[in-house]
């Protein structure tokens, strides 16, 4: 074989190689960081004036006691991720579509991104344009309404721990903290500069979709309360003196913290409320379709915020520790009731 040949074939190789290790980190899934056996299917029976969630995955939910629904984040798109690391976003009409339908929603008392990265707020706009909803969450929320078009009667910001009310939920914000990721230029990135202080027009960049305010939402009904934590991260003494029936917690990235971080994140949100009922969110795929069974991160997710081992051993740990404390996971889509 000639030395052309050989190099030629050499450069094969490496390209092959290349393809594969790209595929690898693009293209294929962890398993999601949760028990299997706490996975709940669609309730059956919905009695008049339950209060029911539907969740879509991330931290997308709807509740409903059948005169009110409002949802949480209602993000739908899941740009690949190719668009994410080279590209511009935008949000994804028709999955905005299929994940209303499939919801079985067409009208929204509001859409309330827990915070203003894509994951969350992207989609929020559109959402309220289609439902009617008021979009509501912190001034870089408003400028990504008004940079789509919403008008000002359907966008409201709010306070922190200043309640509203929809129907007969009651609602409070409250400032909280972001997960932060373990690489600092990732993080820096992420989370620093974190306000968006004119209207955001996509299709941008995925780092344009800056944090804004981070809430957690502490929700009360005549049914029962719950709270809504969007990601793991924590202010501490922010939840004292609040109490929950049901905790809505986010858990991406908690693995790739240190363990005194989970003990940490863990006191300061389950053991301020004490609910009675935890049920992980915000732990499947950010670039999987939002439709079908749940998957875990790419592998390229879980290489920049991973350590999914580590959640699923430390969410099994704290089961074992608190065993009067329910862990529930939520189906797609389906109805479920949270109170009777």
């Amino acid at each position: 074989m000639t030395t052309a040949k050989r190099l030629l074939v050499a450069a094969l190789g490496l390209a092959l190689l290349l393809a594969a290790g790209l595929a690898w980190l693009l293209l294929f899934y962890k398993s999601p960081p949760v028990d299997p056996a706490w996975a709940l299917e669609g309730s059956s029976d919905i009695p008049a004036g339950a209060v029911t969630v539907r969740f879509t995955g991330t931290s997308t939910l709807l509740f409903s006691d059948g005169e009110t629904s409002w949802m949480v984040d209602g993000w739908f798109s899941r740009p690949g991720p190719l668009k994410l690391l080279f590209g511009r976003i935008a949000p994804d009409m028709d999955a905005i579509g299929r994940g209303l339908a499939a919801n079985k929603v067409s009208t929204l008392a509001a859409v309330f991104p827990m915070h203003s990265h894509y994951d969350h707020a992207m989609d929020s706009p559109e959402v309220a344009r289609r439902t009617g909803a008021v979009l509501m969450g912190s001034e870089s929320t408003a400028n990504i309404g008004r940079g789509w078009g919403l008008p000002d009667s359907q966008i409201q910001v709010v306070a922190d721990r200043a309640p509203f009310q929809l129907g007969k939920f009651v609602i409070t914000p409250i400032v909280s903290r972001h997960f932060e990721f373990p690489d600092p230029a990732l993080r820096e990135r992420t989370l620093g500069d974190p306000l968006i202080t004119a209207p955001l027009v996509p299709p941008v960049s995925v780092y344009d979709y800056k944090l804004g305010i981070p809430y957690v939402l502490y929700v009360t009904h005549p049914r029962g309360s719950w709270l809504i934590v969007g990601s793991a991260g924590f202010l501490e003494g922010a939840l004292e003196g609040i109490r929950a029936d049901t905790v809505f917690l986010g858990v991406g990235g908690l693995g790739s913290q240190t363990d005194a971080y989970r003990e940490s994140f863990w006191r300061e949100t389950i053991g301020r409320v004490q609910p009675g009922r935890v049920i992980p969110i915000h732990y499947d795929s950010l670039t999987a379709p939002a439709e079908g069974p749940f998957r875990g991160p790419v592998n390229a997710e879980a290489f920049l915020a991973g350590g999914l081992e580590n959640t699923r051993l430390f969410l099994e740990r704290k089961q074992a520790e608190n065993p009067g404390l329910q862990f529930n996971t939520l189906p797609r889509f389906d109805e479920v009731v949270l109170f009777r």
